[in-house]
């Protein structure tokens, strides 16, 4: 399958996932061995006109692993002549006449699409919007359970936190329902749930999944417990705890032995650091598979060429 862009989860079957992550082992092994220079006639740009520390420094580490060059920004919308009105697609237009590929984060949903229907390279979609997509992360988040649970058929995935505008978590929804057997338990305020959009994706697609308030009872029979950040200011009532959402020492005695504690960072409350000597506690390799799978992702799109 020809990738040509990488702007949604949805775009990718089961056969291009297992090729991606054979690449991503050979990558592992690659860093260990110091990088490669096969690259180095290539630039990537990583145009963010929102902040991110991590998804950037994770691409760009990775086009310099692989010998490449990178040209950035990461306040686009700052920097440049778009303060004066220039549209997007106008800005891609020009950015893709100097690289090789553009790594675009932007504030609206659906920017990534309209950059690459102008784009005369591939566009990867690093976040695009509040409710849109975030599919390297993803595919990073869904290496690791790969690479942890050795399995991704039959699993049970518990996503607690504020999940309705959650790009990691609606990406990694949509690629997880491509597996057998998959069981999903959406733990949120109500006003913080899964969007309609998501659930109506599942039931076309006859995946289980059940909504649910407060993680008590489930925790212990789920295999991964994805958890993300709550905004207490989004909240209809102040004074909700939001404390049984945390994951912490007591946690960990209702977890299963072999099940594993996810987070795309960056954390506050919601995970004690007392966790992170968990070997259950995976966020931080989570990361670190981040440069392995964006350089397997950028090496599939330059070998086509």
């Amino acid at each position: 399958m020809k990738l040509n862009h990488v702007i949604e989860s949805q775009q990718f079957t089961v056969p291009l996932l297992m090729e991606l992550f054979e690449r991503t082992r050979q990558m592992e092994k690659m860093v260990a061995r110091g990088g490669t220079k096969d690259y180095s006639s290539k630039i990537m740009a990583t145009l963010f006109y929102k902040s991110s520390t991590r998804t950037r420094f994770s691409f760009e580490a990775a086009m310099f692993r692989l010998g490449g060059r990178v040209i950035s920004t990461e306040h686009a919308a700052d920097f440049s002549s778009e303060m004066r009105d220039e549209i997007l697609e106008d800005t891609i237009r020009i950015i893709s006449n100097d690289c090789d590929v553009i790594v675009l984060r932007h504030t609206e949903e659906g920017a990534a699409r309209r950059a690459a229907a102008v784009s005369s390279v591939p566009v990867i979609n690093a976040g695009d919007g509040s409710g849109g997509q975030h599919p390297t992360q993803a595919l990073l988040d869904l290496y690791t359970i790969y690479r942890e649970c050795k399995a991704l058929n039959g699993i049970a995935v518990a996503f607690v936190g504020a999940l309705d505008n959650g790009r990691t978590v609606r990406s990694l929804t949509y690629l997880l329902s491509k597996f057998d057997r998959v069981k999903f338990y959406f733990i949120a305020p109500p006003e913080m749930q899964i969007g309609d959009d998501i659930l109506h994706y599942l039931d076309n697609h006859r995946v289980q999944y059940e909504l649910l308030q407060q993680p008590e009872g489930i925790i212990s029979a789920v295999d991964v417990v994805y958890r993300t950040r709550i905004d207490r200011d989004r909240l209809a009532k102040k004074d909700v705890d939001l404390g049984i959402y945390n994951i912490n020492a007591a946690v960990l005695q209702k977890m299963k032995s072999n099940a594993i504690i996810m987070h795309p960072l960056p954390r506050s409350v919601e995970i004690d650091p007392v966790v992170d000597t968990d070997p259950r506690a995976v966020y931080f390799r989570q990361a670190r598979n981040g440069l392995f799978v964006r350089m397997a992702l950028l090496t599939i799109l330059f070998d086509q060429e």
